[in-house]
């Protein structure tokens, strides 16, 4: 695979996001008077947003009149947790570390709002050595739309052809085949049992992170 940057989607493919939001459902669940829900269950959806979150948490959809509402109720809950500990995926510091040692610039790209991604970035001690860093309301379409990887190839200054984007999510490949770049798909972030990566027509499939480095090799 040829390429001179890597983007990364963050919830599920470059941090571990997961527990903080399971945490934060629970805490709205507990506030609605309902029980706390494994995070195993709560795992897969992860990547999905509060469309996910609020879906398999309280059933609801954003055509639902209470969604608006609940959505924003959740993201205070969030808030208030999202920097507790983050944790980078085993593999994704030793990935970060030779793509700079290639001098191969590297970014993230998420639908995760910015509120959330930079002060988790920071939190992480990565903000500073991130190329770019495009969050879901920095364009007016988010994924599967491939308006947020462009705004990162533009801001890296290098061609979308030049640039693979490594996600968890089937709208991660949607995009980034969308805006003309490779795709890698992260096995080991948060799919679910009817997830079927390998239909999604990506140009690869790592179970860790690590991997990618040969692929790029």
């Amino acid at each position: 695979m040829k390429v001179k940057a890597v983007l990364f989607d963050l919830d599920g493919t470059f941090a571990d996001t997961a527990p903080a939001l399971g945490l934060a459902l629970n805490m709205q669940r507990e506030r609605h008077g309902l029980p706390p829900l494994p995070q195993e269950a709560i795992r897969p959806y992860a990547s999905h947003g509060t469309r996910g979150l609020l879906g398999i948490g309280f059933g609801l959809s954003p055509e639902d009149a209470a969604f608006a509402a609940m959505r924003e109720e959740y993201l205070q809950l969030y808030e208030a947790v999202f920097c507790r500990q983050p944790v980078l995926f085993e593999g994704i510091t030793e990935v970060l570390q030779t793509l700079e040692r290639w001098h191969m610039p590297w970014g993230i790209v998420t639908n995760k709002p910015r509120r959330f991604t930079l002060p988790l970035m920071e939190a992480l001690g990565l903000a500073q050595r991130s190329a770019s860093i495009v969050s879901g309301d920095d364009c007016a379409r988010p994924k599967p739309y491939p308006d947020s990887l462009l705004l990162a190839s533009r801001q890296m200054g290098i061609a979308p052809k030049d640039c693979v984007y490594v996600g968890d999510a089937e709208r991660d490949v949607v995009a980034g085949r969308a805006a003309g770049m490779q795709t890698v798909v992260a096995t080991y972030g948060y799919l679910g049992k009817d997830d079927l990566p390998e239909t999604w027509n990506a140009q690869g499939m790592i179970v860790e992170p690590r991997e990618l480095l040969s692929i790029l090799a």
